[in-house]
C-alpha cells in the first residue's frame, strides 16, 4: 500500500436547488463513508434553495464548505471550480440527486492509496447496475463504455459516468477542453489512459433521481461525448 497518499478526500458536489435532496443527501455521506474527508458544496448563485440548509448543517460541521462557482453557470463550470478548490490529494465528484452508490466511496479511496490514479464508479461491470434513467441514454452510456473498454482496453466498463475519483496530480497534467457539460468525465478518463495513468473501477449501482428535475442534457451534449468516443477509439 501506498501510505503516503493517505491524504485528506474532497467530496465535491456541484447543486442546483437541491434543498429537498441535500439533507438526505448529507446524511448518507454521514452514513456510508468512513474515510477523513471535507464536504465542497458548489452552488451557482446566491438564491439558490440548498444554500439555507447548508448553512445550518455548517453550525455543527466544520468540514461542510460552500463554494461559489465563478467559472459561469451550469454543471460543468460548477465541476471545475470544484477541481480549483481542492489543491492537492483525492477528490470524488458526486451529484446532489441521490444517484450516487456511496457505499463504494471508503473502496474507491482505498484504491486511490493503493496507487490508483483515477477510481471509476462503474454500472457496467460485475456487481454494478443502473436503475432507471430513460432507455436512450442508458443504451448509449452503455454501448460507449463496453466498446471502449473491448476495443480499446479502456479499464473501466463505464467511461461517461461522473461519479469518479480523481487524484489532482492528474487533473493538474490534463488540458480539460469541454465546454458542454457531464462529458467531462468521460473527456479525463480517455486523456489518462492515453497518459498511461492508473485506472480502475469499482461495481457501483446507480439510481434515477425521485425528487427534481434532472439537468443532464442529452441532445446538447451528445456531440461532444461523440468527440471524446471518437478520440479515444482512433
Amino acid at each position: 500500500m501506498v501510505t503516503s497518499r493517505k491524504k485528506l478526500l474532497h467530496i465535491i458536489v456541484p447543486v442546483y436547488n437541491e434543498a429537498v435532496n441535500f439533507p438526505i443527501l448529507y446524511e448518507q455521506i454521514a452514513k456510508n463513508i468512513k474515510t477523513k474527508h471535507i464536504l465542497v458544496v458548489v452552488y451557482d448563485f446566491d438564491e439558490d434553495t440548498t444554500l439555507p440548509i447548508v448553512r445550518k448543517y455548517q453550525q455543527i460541521d466544520k468540514n461542510l464548505i460552500l463554494y461559489k462557482n465563478t467559472r459561469g453557470r451550469g454543471a460543468l463550470n460548477a465541476i471545475l471550480s470544484g477541481f480549483d478548490y481542492v489543491k492537492d490529494g483525492p477528490l470524488l465528484v458526486t451529484m446532489a440527486d441521490l444517484s450516487d452508490d456511496l457505499s463504494i466511496v471508503d473502496t474507491m479511496y482505498k484504491k486511490y492509496v493503493e496507487g490508483a490514479d483515477l477510481v471509476c464508479g462503474s454500472r457496467y461491470m460485475k456487481g454494478g447496475k443502473q436503475l432507471g434513467g430513460p432507455l436512450l441514454k442508458r443504451s448509449l452510456s452503455y454501448i460507449a463504455g463496453m466498446s471502449l473498454y473491448w476495443f480499446r482496453s479502456i479499464p473501466t466498463h463505464d467511461v461517461t459516468n461522473n461519479f469518479k475519483l480523481y487524484d489532482k496530480a492528474l487533473l493538474n497534467t490534463i488540458n480539460i477542453e469541454s465546454k458542454g457539460g457531464f462529458e467531462i468525465a468521460m473527456e479525463i478518463t480517455v486523456k489518462a489512459f492515453k497518459s498511461n495513468k492508473a485506472i480502475t473501477e469499482v461495481p457501483s449501482i446507480w439510481t434515477d433521481r425521485t425528487d427534481g428535475d434532472s439537468n443532464f442534457k442529452l441532445w446538447r451534449w451528445l456531440p461532444s461525448y461523440i468527440k471524446w468516443y471518437l478520440y479515444a477509439l482512433f
